[in-house]
């Protein structure tokens, strides 16, 4: 059975750099390119540290995906930089090529142009704001938990130079969560505006950027005498690496649009 042609863009990033070592040490995988702004000319695997590969990276999307042919495409770059290239990605698709974007901050016309495409080309599609499977069952448990106690509050914890707050997966969290009376609950006054976070879906949700933090969640519920706190920590960008592993595969074996990784994990049904 030949291995999965892989192109990895934003492969000079901190994400990008552990996707090419998580490629290159898969034995169903292959990775035939590499894009990005930024370590032009030199070797992906030197630039990700796990020396001489033999793949360069490219500075331009189109041309590396004619040089090399790839079966997928992975993007974790940030928004901007994906909607420079969601044109090349939709024809792509359109085309049958297979994708997985773990880019966050993506508007929903963006990410419904990508489901169109997908099923326009029959080509798989994976989008998900968290790729760490221990996230993605702190959301599942969010919701079980959601339909037992009456007020919840999210708070989330990043990196400094993480782009986007709240992140993709306080969102998502939020948003899954089909019933809450926590902001119902809560009689306090904002004396300094913001002081009380963001609203998503009747949802607060607090942001914190600090340097030492890579990704942390805590969802945390409240009911009469008790509390619960449901948290998740990723304490390096390699336990991403299983969750995008796996999208990959699946974006290729099944070539249909997916959002999250719950149904990957058979766990969409809760």
């Amino acid at each position: 059975m030949s291995s999965i042609r892989v192109l990895v863009t934003g492969a000079a990033g901190k994400m990008g750099k552990e996707i090419v070592k998580a490629v290159t040490r898969d034995e169903q995988l292959s990775l035939v390119g590499a894009c990005d702004v930024a370590e032009v000319g030199r070797d992906a695997g030197e630039v990700a540290g796990v020396g001489k590969i033999g793949v360069v990276i490219e500075s331009k999307l189109k041309k590396a995906l004619t040089d090399t042919s790839p079966e997928v495409i992975i993007d974790f770059t940030h928004a901007q930089a994906f909607r420079e290239n969601l044109e090349v990605y939709l024809e792509s698709l359109q085309k049958g090529i297979s994708l997985v974007v773990g880019t966050t901050g993506l508007k929903e016309e963006e990410v419904e142009r990508l489901r169109q495409a997908s099923e326009a080309g029959h080509a798989g599609c994976v989008v998900a704001p968290n790729f760490a499977i221990g996230a993605v069952l702190m959301m599942y448990f969010a919701r079980i938990a959601s339909k037992f106690m009456r007020g919840v509050e999210i708070i989330e914890m990043h990196h400094p130079q993480k782009k986007d707050a709240p992140s993709g997966t306080a969102v998502k969290t939020a948003l899954s969560i089909p019933k809450v009376e926590g902001e119902a609950l809560s009689q306090s006054e904002e004396l300094y505006p913001g002081a009380r976070g963001a609203l998503v879906n009747g949802i607060r949700v607090h942001s914190i950027r600090l340097p030492g933090l890579v990704a942390h969640q805590e969802v945390i519920f409240g009911d009469e005498g008790q509390t619960l706190t449901i948290r998740h920590d990723s304490l390096s960008r390699a336990s991403f690496m299983p969750g995008v592993i796996m999208a990959v595969k699946e974006a290729v074996s099944k070539k249909h649009f997916i959002f999250g990784l719950e149904p990957i994990l058979g766990l969409e049904g809760e």
